[in-house]
C-alpha cells in the first residue's frame, strides 16, 4: 500500500524531514520526504497499511518540539518500487495555498549553550552556534523552500565537521540551515566608532562585555538588527544613550543574563518566568523591584529579556549586571540592520560596535508582552512569533492589510489563518513606508498569497491608506476602509470567534466616521460593521496634535471657564514650550470654542496626568497615560460616580471627571489617579452592560492602546461578569495598533463575504 501524503504547517526548519526519516525506518516504511516550495512537506510512504496509519498518527503525537501541524492530506493508492526510505532533495513545487510558513527566529538552546560552555567541545566558545532547534530563521530566509542556499548563510560553506553533521539524519544538526562552527561559519568583531576593526573573535565578545562594564556605548548586531547597549547600573552612561538616541524618557528595554539577575531587579511571577525562559524570550513587562528611575523613568515596571543568541550568552560571561537593550533606531525609523547604515548613522553616538559579517536578510525587532490580569497581552508581536499564523476558528478569503499609522504591522489573511509582519513602525517616515512595503511584499511571497481585497484605515492622509488604495489599483481589487475603532473590536471578534459584540475601545485618536478624533468608544460590533452607542464626551483639542504632545492643552479644554484655571496654567507655564505667550493663546481658542473635537480616552487620561503634575509634556507615544497608570498603583478608590447622559448615543461625561479633581487637587494624587481610571472604566463599563442586556448580546469586550492598563481591564471586566455576560480581550493579537491590520482585514474578508 502506498500513501501520498502532504503535511503543511511549520514543518521546514525543525528537524522535521530528519523525525520523517526516523520515524519512516522505525515503522518499516520505504519511501521519501522533502520540503516543498510552498514551506510544505511531501512524503511518500509504502509498507503495511497499519503500518502507515500507526506512522500517520506518531507523526501528529511525536513530532519535534519546535513543528506545528495544522493538516495532513492523505492520498492512498495501490502502486509500489521503493526498497529504500530516503530524504530527498527539495522540490520547488508549490500548491495555492497560505497552510504552511517557515518558523520564526528561536532563542539559543540548552544543548547550544553547554557546548558553548564546554571546553572539550568543537563550538566552545563560537557565538553563532545553533541548531535545528534554535537559530534565526525567519531573518535569515531570502526564499523558499528553507534550504541553506535561499539564507544569508550560502556564503558560509560548510567544513568537513559540519558537513558531517548536516548529512547525518542522527545527528540534531541534521540539515540545520545555520549549522556552523569557528572554523567555517560567521566571525564577530569589534569595531571603533569609525567602523575600523581592533578585535575579532571570541575576544571581541569579551573586550566588549568588559568595555560595557566600564560604561562604553556599544552597537550590537543581532539576529534581527542592531540593538544600542550599555550598563544598566551606569547612570551617565544611560544619560548619553539617551542623548545619542534622542529619547528623553522612554524607557529602555534591558537584558539579564538569567532569571537570578533578571529577580535582583524586578518581581517575577512563575508564568512571567516561564515566558521569559520560553524559546522565544521576548521582552517581558514586570514590576520593578529596584527603582532603576534613570532606565524607565516614572514607571512602576521595566522590560526585561534573557540572552536569545550565542552572542549575547558570551558577552554575559563578562557583565555581571544586566544591560540596556534598546533597538538601535531614531525616533520613527525602523530598526537598523545592516553594517554599514550602522556605522553611517550610529558613529559618534556610540563607542564602538559589536558585529559579524553575516548578512541579515529581514530586519525584526523584539517581541514585548504583559501580563495584564493574569494573561499574556502582546505590546509587539515580533521576533520569536513572526511569521507564524495565528490560526483563526473559521475560515477566509485571502486579505491583504496595511494598517494604520503607529505601530504599524500588515496582516495576510488565508485560509483561516493570519499571518502578520515583523513590527514596522511609524509609517509618516519615508524610510519605514519603503520597509513595510518590502516587508509586505516578502509575506505575501512567503504565504503564496494573491490577495482579492486589500484593507485600510478610513483616514484619508494616512501613508498606509495611499498605499492600499495604489496597490488595489495596480492588481485589480478593491481598497477597502476600515473604521480605526471597529477595526480594533473586529481584531478581537476573529481571535475568538465572535460575529455579535458590544466592543469598548479605549485608545488615542482614530478617525471616526463623522470626521471627528474617536478614541473612547462603545460599539455594537459585527465582524463586518458597527453602531456607534455610546462614547466619552467630545472635547476639543485645541492646536490639534500639539494637544497630543502638551497635555496641558487638553487640561485648558477640559476645565474651561473654572476659577482658577489661568493662574494654574500660568504656574505651569514651563510646560508650554512659548511659555506666557502661548498659554494666552490657547485661552483664547479655548474662549472661542476652537480645536478638532475628540472622545480619545487617551487624552483624557493625560489630562489627568498633567493637572496631577505627573506629565505635562508627551516624549514618548502613551507616556502620560502610563506615568499615569504607574502613579495609580496602590491607590484607593474616592468612589467617583459616572455621569452618562443616557440616549441614541449614551455619552459619559468627562468634564464631570476633571471638575472633581479639580475640586479636590489637594487630596492624595495616588487615590486621584486610581480613581480617574476607575471612573472611566466604569462609565464605558456601565453603557456597554446596559445596551449588551438590552439587545441581548452576549459579550462584550475591551481592546485599544489602553486595553494594556490592567486598572481599567479589571474593572471593566468585573462590571461585565457580574452581569452574567462574557468579557473578551486580545490573546494572540496586540490590543493596541499592532493589531489594527488584523481587525481591517477581519473586516474586508467579511465584507468580501457578503
Amino acid at each position: 500500500m502506498r500513501a501520498e501524503i502532504k503535511v503543511s504547517g511549520i514543518v521546514q526548519g525543525v528537524g522535521f524531514r530528519p523525525f520523517i526519516y526516523r520515524l519512516a525506518i522505525s515503522h518499516a516504511l520505504r519511501g521519501y520526504v522533502l520540503n516543498r516550495g510552498d514551506a510544505g512537506v511531501e512524503v511518500v510512504v509504502e509498507g503495511d497499511e497499519g503500518d502507515i496509519k500507526s506512522f500517520i498518527g506518531d507523526m501528529r503525537e511525536k513530532k519535534p518540539p519546535l513543528a506545528r501541524i495544522d493538516d495532513i492530506d492523505v492520498h492512498w493508492s495501490g502502486e509500489g518500487g521503493f526498497e529504500t526510505f530516503e530524504i530527498r532533495k527539495s522540490s520547488e513545487n508549490q500548491e495555492r495555498s497560505a497552510a504552511s510558513i517557515i518558523p520564526p527566529d528561536i532563542g539559543i538552546c540548552d544543548d547550544c549553550i553547554r557546548e558553548m560552555t564546554d571546553p572539550n567541545n568543537r563550538r566552545y566558545d563560537y557565538f553563532f552556534t545553533t541548531c535545528t532547534n534554535c537559530g534565526p530563521r525567519y531573518t535569515v530566509i531570502e526564499k523558499l523552500p528553507y534550504d541553506r542556499n535561499n539564507t544569508t548563510m550560502d556564503e558560509f560553506p560548510m567544513c568537513d565537521a559540519c558537513r558531517e553533521e548536516y548529512t547525518d539524519p542522527a545527528d540534531r544538526r541534521y540539515h540545520a540551515q545555520t549549522v556552523a562552527c569557528e572554523k567555517c561559519g560567521p566571525r564577530s568583531y569589534l569595531l571603533d566608532t569609525r567602523g575600523e576593526k581592533i578585535d575579532s573573535g571570541s575576544s571581541a565578545i569579551w573586550t566588549a562585555g568588559k568595555l560595557l562594564m566600564e560604561g562604553k556605548i556599544i552597537a550590537i548586531k543581532g539576529n534581527g538588527g542592531f540593538h544600542m547597549s550599555c550598563s544598566a547600573f551606569d547612570e551617565d552612561a544611560v544619560r548619553r544613550l539617551r542623548e545619542a538616541l534622542g529619547r528623553e524618557n522612554k524607557p529602555f528595554a534591558l537584558m539579564a543574563g538569567s532569571t537570578d539577575m533578571a529577580e535582583d531587579i524586578a518581581v517575577i511571577g512563575e508564568e512571567e518566568k516561564r515566558m521569559l525562559e520560553s524559546h522565544i524570550k521576548p521582552i517581558v513587562v514586570l514590576e520593578k523591584r529596584r527603582d532603576m528611575e534613570d532606565v524607565a523613568p516614572g514607571l512602576h515596571n521595566i522590560g526585561v529579556m534573557l540572552p536569545y543568541t550565542g552572542m549575547h550568552v558570551m558577552l554575559f560571561q563578562r557583565c555581571s549586571h544586566p544591560l540596556v537593550m534598546t533597538s538601535a533606531n531614531m525616533p520613527g525609523e525602523p530598526i537598523i540592520y545592516h553594517d554599514d547604515e550602522a556605522v553611517k548613522k550610529l558613529g559618534g553616538k556610540v563607542d564602538y560596535f559589536l558585529v559579524y559579517d553575516r548578512k541579515i536578510a529581514h530586519r525584526c525587532d523584539d517581541s514585548v508582552i504583559r501580563f495584564v490580569d493574569g494573561r499574556p497581552s502582546f505590546i509587539r508581536r515580533s521576533r520569536g512569533y513572526v511569521p507564524a499564523p495565528v490560526n483563526l476558528p473559521f475560515d477566509t478569503g485571502d486579505v491583504l492589510a496595511l494598517g494604520a499609522e503607529l505601530n504599524v504591522v500588515s496582516c495576510v489573511l488565508s485560509g483561516g489563518k493570519a499571518f502578520l509582519s515583523p513590527y514596522i513602525g511609524n509609517t509618516k517616515k519615508p524610510d519605514t513606508i519603503d520597509f513595510l512595503r518590502g516587508e509586505t511584499m516578502h509575506l505575501l511571497e512567503l504565504t503564496n498569497v494573491n490577495p482579492g481585497v486589500v484593507a485600510h484605515d478610513i483616514h484619508p492622509q494616512f501613508s498606509t491608506t495611499r498605499m492600499a488604495e495604489e496597490f488595489g489599483e495596480e492588481n485589480g481589487i478593491p481598497a477597502v476602509g476600515v473604521q480605526h475603532h471597529h477595526a480594533h473590536i473586529a481584531g478581537l471578534m476573529g481571535e475568538h470567534g465572535v460575529d455579535d459584540m458590544v466592543g469598548i475601545a479605549v485608545d488615542g485618536v482614530g478617525y471616526g466616521v463623522d470626521g471627528a478624533i474617536w478614541g473612547g468608544e462603545v460599539l455594537h460590533c459585527s465582524m463586518s460593521d458597527f453602531v456607534r452607542v455610546g462614547h466619552l464626551e467630545e472635547q476639543p483639542m485645541i492646536g490639534g496634535d500639539l494637544a497630543t504632545r502638551y497635555p496641558l492643552r487638553m487640561v485648558a479644554a477640559l476645565l474651561r471657564g473654572r476659577d482658577g484655571l489661568e493662574e494654574f496654567l500660568y504656574e505651569n507655564e514651563g510646560a508650554f514650550p512659548h511659555g506666557r505667550d502661548e498659554i494666552s493663546i490657547v485661552l483664547k481658542q479655548v474662549e472661542a470654542g476652537r480645536g478638532i473635537k475628540t472622545t480619545s480616552c487617551g487624552r483624557v487620561l493625560d489630562a489627568v496626568a498633567a493637572l496631577l503634575g505627573i506629565c505635562t509634556a508627551r516624549t514618548y507615544e502613551g507616556e502620560p497615560a502610563m506615568k499615569l497608570e504607574s502613579h495609580a498603583v496602590g491607590g484607593k478608590s474616592y468612589s467617583i460616580k459616572p455621569e452618562i447622559e443616557w440616549g441614541a448615543e449614551a455619552v459619559l461625561s468627562t468634564s464631570a471627571l476633571m471638575d472633581y479633581i479639580w475640586a479636590n487637587r489637594d487630596k492624595n494624587s495616588r487615590n486621584l489617579a486610581f480613581s480617574a481610571e476607575e471612573y472611566i472604566a466604569r462609565g464605558l463599563g456601565e453603557i456597554a452592560v446596559e445596551y449588551a442586556e438590552r439587545e441581548h448580546v452576549g459579550f462584550v469586550g475591551v481592546s485599544g492602546g489602553c486595553a494594556y492598563n490592567e486598572h481599567i481591564v479589571r474593572v471593566v471586566k468585573k462590571r461585565v461578569e457580574a452581569a452574567g455576560l462574557k468579557f473578551l480581550v486580545n490573546e494572540n493579537i496586540p490590543a493596541g495598533d499592532g493589531g489594527i491590520s488584523f481587525g481591517q482585514a477581519i473586516v474586508a474578508d467579511e465584507r468580501m463575504k457578503r
